[in-house]
């Protein structure tokens, strides 16, 4: 795994396993400084299987400017106008799992949800949820700055795709696979329609089957971000029960139409130990292919999201952390059990749909840990129709995600 960036946060440490955040997320256009190249931050410790990091990078430098007072990146218009959401989700809950927890969870989400227009969503009033992996309000895990900033950024994110929906977040005692999967079980057992991971090993381990029960949910589904170290392949994104969601870069021209390419980063691939389901059809991966959507992630063209623990308050995140909650929450507004299954098989199946998916068909996420066995394949190329690093595309509203 790659060494961790230090980085600054508007004067306080991030802490244990999340950084700071440095003076150019702040600069007022008085002292702006010279232009600098993106330069981002993994906001999770590295770790090696059987334990998971979380998928978020921070921009903290070369990127939009954002400042204790204002938020910088994009915001839930413009994700309801990349990809025509629709609105809708009453009665509907999408599940989070995390590890560890976050002192400022709450107070954090009701500033995003406030600052964009959003009704509130208060554990008072019934719509947020803070559970450990056992499902009980307390005692919650240790805190960990790294970890609620991804937290953060996921109530951030299901709250710009789905304003009305319930929030369920559950806090895994650790960053274990056992007890991540764990968790996700709770989060099943509490109600939750549909569940976001935003976590991963990064790279793939030959027990990584030992762990696929927690992922196994009839009717639920389990949306996993596909890894952010370019070409490669991740558990529990790899699992065959499970959405794996690859990233994209979103950017709108000058007559305000929504384009995107390949984002380099994103994980994507062909597993070496889980099987290939078989509502899989494409032809040059004999086991399960990662991925089966996609949603924006490049940092460049970052997310808006609100952290006040051990950080600057409004800061830009991309990562596929980013796109998990975002298609998770589009789930979500589709509606009924009925419209739902476990895996990823509903874009395989609706692909076909007029208007169902945007078409990424450029660029790469090589070099990654693989890149020599692809070759420019689908596997790692964005191309016409079906490829690794954003599957069947960007879903357009939510036809492509309700089950036939």
């Amino acid at each position: 795994m790659r060494p961790r960036t230090p980085l600054l946060a508007a004067g306080a440490a991030l802490g244990a396993t999340a950084l700071t955040v440095t003076a150019a997320l702040t600069a007022t256009a008085a002292d702006e400084p010279a232009p600098q190249p993106l330069r981002t931050v993994d906001v999770c410790a590295p770790a090696a299987p059987p334990k998971a990091t979380c998928f978020a990078k921070l921009v903290v430098s070369g990127g939009p400017a954002a400042t204790l007072a204002a938020p910088a990146g994009l915001g839930p218009a413009d994700l309801t106008s990349a990809y025509a959401i629709p609105a809708g989700g009453s009665g509907q809950t999408v599940g989070i799992v995390v590890a560890f927890s976050s002192p400022t969870l709450e107070a954090d989400l009701a500033v995003y949800r406030s600052t964009f227009g959003l009704p509130a969503c208060t554990s008072a009033a019934g719509c947020l949820r803070i559970v450990n992996q056992d499902g009980a309000a307390s005692p919650l895990p240790p805190a960990d700055a790294g970890w609620a900033l991804e937290t953060a950024l996921d109530v951030d994110m299901v709250s710009a795709a789905c304003p009305a929906c319930r929030i369920l977040v559950v806090h895994a005692n650790s960053n274990g696979l056992d007890d991540l999967g764990a968790a996700v079980s709770t989060a099943v057992r509490l109600g939750a329609d549909v569940v976001s991971n935003s976590y991963g090993t990064g790279v793939e381990f030959a027990g990584q089957a030992a762990y696929e029960s927690h992922y196994i949910h009839p009717g639920v589904p389990l949306v996993v971000a596909a890894g952010d170290i370019g070409y490669s392949v991740s558990f529990p994104a790899a699992s065959p029960y499970v959405t794996a969601v690859g990233g994209t870069t979103l950017t709108r021209n000058a007559s305000g139409a929504w384009t995107e390419r390949v984002w380099s980063g994103t994980g994507s691939g062909c597993s070496a130990y889980m099987p290939k389901p078989s509502w899989q059809t494409d032809p040059n991966c004999p086991m399960r292919m990662v991925n089966d959507v996609g949603a924006v992630a490049d940092p460049s063209t970052g997310v808006a999201i609100y952290d006040s623990f051990q950080n600057a308050g409004w800061l830009v995140v991309g990562g596929t952390s980013a796109a998990t909650p975002i298609i998770a929450g589009m789930y979500a507004l589709t509606g009924t059990a009925a419209n739902r299954v476990n895996d990823g098989s509903t874009p395989w199946r609706r692909h076909t749909a007029a208007g169902a998916f945007r078409d990424v068909t450029s660029g790469t996420n090589v070099p990654g840990p693989n890149a020599a066995t692809c070759g420019g394949d689908y596997l790692c190329t964005g191309v016409p129709g079906y490829d690794g690093p954003t599957g069947w595309g960007t879903p357009l509203g939510i036809g492509g995600l309700t089950a036939p």
